[in-house]
């Protein structure tokens, strides 16, 4: 599988330390960068690169890295098409997998081990879709706002 990587300083050494992992399981680890370690760097030039290769390889899966993983899992939702989870267990990164088919994961590096967060990425790229209606009913109510501004209809009370 390819999977799209962007981090910001913060994220920096995870960022390296799961393209290697990444790549001896076999996927092709995409690395957007930062290249070099800059601790005044901001995370949303790459991880926007990230998000957006991720929304134009519909097979593939991003991965995103900050302190927290809150900044940079706000910057790749702007990403038209990408759909980030942050995660903070193994739960949270499959439940983002399951039921809210996300194509892109958030991890917060100074929050984790980098075992605990090399786990929640595991996890999260080995879950699949359940394709539930309930779950593809409330995705296609986000896809669509997308495309046109207008807000879901609220339910009749």
């Amino acid at each position: 599988m390819r999977i799209y990587l962007g981090s910001d300083h913060a994220g920096y050494d995870l960022k390296n330390h799961l393209v290697s992992w990444l790549t001896a399981a076999g996927h092709e680890a995409v690395d957007c960068g930062p290249h070099a370690f800059d601790a005044q760097d901001d995370y949303p030039p790459f991880v926007m690169l990230a998000a957006a290769r991720t929304a134009a390889d519909p097979a593939a899966l991003g991965i995103v890295i900050g302190g927290s993983g809150n900044g940079e899992a706000i910057a790749a939702n702007k990403v038209d098409g990408i759909r980030a989870a942050l995660a903070w267990s193994e739960e949270t990164a499959r439940l983002g997998r399951e039921h809210n088919n996300a194509n892109v994961i958030s991890v917060g590096a100074r929050m984790h081990t980098e075992d605990e967060a090399t786990k929640f990425v595991e996890v999260f790229i080995t879950t699949p879709f359940s394709n539930e209606e309930r779950h593809v009913r409330r995705i296609d109510m986000m896809s669509a706002y997308e495309k046109t501004g207008d807000l879901p209809a609220l339910p009749a009370s």
